[in-house]
């Protein structure tokens, strides 16, 4: 009966991830990028400005400044997707799929702006006066209480989909694999990491925003100078390596092989998992923000999968192709990284950064992935009960620490897609209010 149920959770996740929710995420992102007539990336530099402070007034609602609100936001999306996922994309796609996560991080940027535009502008109060973001409350908010059925759908797959099953085990696995501890070591990694995570995450949102917001900085930039260090060491290597992203993204030579239209997909997919957009889960961090101008925050969202995306996923894309270690070695995923960081790095040197890269990206996921489920709890009862999904949070990482957990990979990867589906939907439904929010925005800064 189980066995039967994991093949059927495992098919769907499969065929979900596949064309239908590439269809969705970049068809509804390639409708938001053209509808907005590619306005909000004229006013990028405005969004840094907003997040740098320049438009900051304690009085307005919310908990969360723009600066915590993105960095929640991006410790949740900035994971190990970034360090292995790149070379899985890689691998199985070649050097072109860079490209064309690089087309997925762009048009998420368009998603972003809507859906969490529209996070600001739906949200709803608790009774102690904090303030709610998210896909549910824009269905029951903007499209009326007839759409209930579908916020609760996506509160419901966001139970499942927000749990830390695979950060957690894939974070303890590296651990035992790089360190070279038995398979033992897992219920005390577990147990520290459930600690650790309760530390932050029990203290509410605002604890939650002040840590990422020590913590996104931190990791951006240490990586950011790891791989600039092995790029001026393989500086030759860089004119090559552009030419052949560009020329390899048009070729069809997808090394795992399905032509063009599998390098594609691959690359659409991956950055499509990297930056999140379209899920659902950014909206209820950015709804929380202190703000009373919904455009404002949608433009600091934007800037979100401008770093995970086009930053952070590129610069280990740079070292994996810059080094050659995809060419001639049999590894995939976060092996293939740490090959490429210690080709170039001083022995040993290469280990200890992406040690401390994965443990700094999963435990920042581990911190921000629990309010999206708190949240979605205290929808589906009442907001001040959904500090109780907390305590299954924590449980779940010392369970998915030490157990072989495909079976619950497959079902919050395929819960994943299910938020995906509300999401896109509100926010098509609901782009003519942002746009035209936008235009008043927009036209009242030019004043300034």
């Amino acid at each position: 009966m189980f066995k039967t149920l994991e093949g059927l959770v495992a098919d769907f996740s499969s065929w979900v991830w596949d064309w239908p929710l590439l269809v969705l995420l970049i068809g509804g992102g390639l409708f938001f990028l053209i509808y907005s007539r590619f306005t909000p990336f004229l006013y990028f530099p405005h969004a840094i400005d907003v997040l740098r402070g320049k438009h900051n007034n304690d009085n307005d609602p919310g908990q969360l400044s723009h600066f915590q609100a993105l960095s929640s936001a991006i410790a949740a999306t900035v994971g190990m997707g970034n360090i292995s996922g790149v070379a899985v994309a890689i691998v199985t796609g070649g050097p072109g799929a860079v490209f064309w996560m690089w087309i997925s991080g762009l048009i998420g940027m368009a998603t972003k702006f809507y859906t969490c535009s529209l996070s600001v502008m739906y949200r709803s109060e608790e009774e102690n006066g904090n303030l709610l973001g998210g896909p549910m409350y824009v269905i029951t908010r903007g499209l009326g209480k007839q759409w209930k059925p579908l916020a609760i759908f996506f509160a419901l797959a966001g139970l499942v989909g927000t749990l830390p099953a695979f950060t957690a085990n894939q974070l303890t696995q590296t651990l035992v694999d790089v360190m070279g501890w038995e398979e033992n070591h897992k219920l005390y990694i577990g147990l520290v990491l459930a600690i650790l995570a309760s530390l932050v995450i029990l203290g509410g949102i605002k604890r939650i925003g002040l840590v990422a917001s020590r913590l996104v900085p931190f990791m951006v930039i240490l990586y950011f100078i790891t791989v600039i260090t092995i790029l001026i060491i393989q500086i030759e290597e860089v004119p090559h390596m552009f030419g052949l992203i560009f020329s390899d993204a048009f070729s069809g030579n997808a090394i795992a092989g399905g032509g063009l239209g599998h390098l594609i997909k691959t690359g659409i997919k991956r950055g499509a998992f990297s930056n999140e957009a379209g899920v659902g889960t950014a909206p209820m961090m950015h709804g929380t923000a202190k703000t009373k101008e919904p455009i404002r925050e949608g433009l600091v969202a934007m800037i979100g999968p401008s770093i995970d995306t086009l930053l952070v996923c590129t610069l280990t894309a740079l070292a994996i192709l810059s080094t050659g270690v995809w060419q001639y070695s049999d590894s995939n995923g976060i092996s293939l990284t740490l090959q490429a960081f210690n080709a170039v790095l001083p022995y040993g040197l290469g280990d200890v950064v992406v040690i401390i890269m994965v443990l700094v990206f999963a435990l920042s996921t581990l911190f921000s992935y629990s309010y999206y489920g708190t949240t979605c709890l205290g929808f589906l009862t009442k907001p001040k009960y959904g500090k109780y999904y907390n305590y299954i949070y924590i449980l779940s990482i010392i369970v998915a620490a030490v157990v072989k957990i495909d079976f619950a990979i497959n079902l919050i990867d395929s819960a994943f897609a299910l938020m995906a589906i509300p999401t896109v939907i509100s926010g098509l439904v609901l782009a003519p209010k942002v746009n035209k929010m936008a235009r008043q925005y927009f036209k009242s800064i030019q004043k300034i």
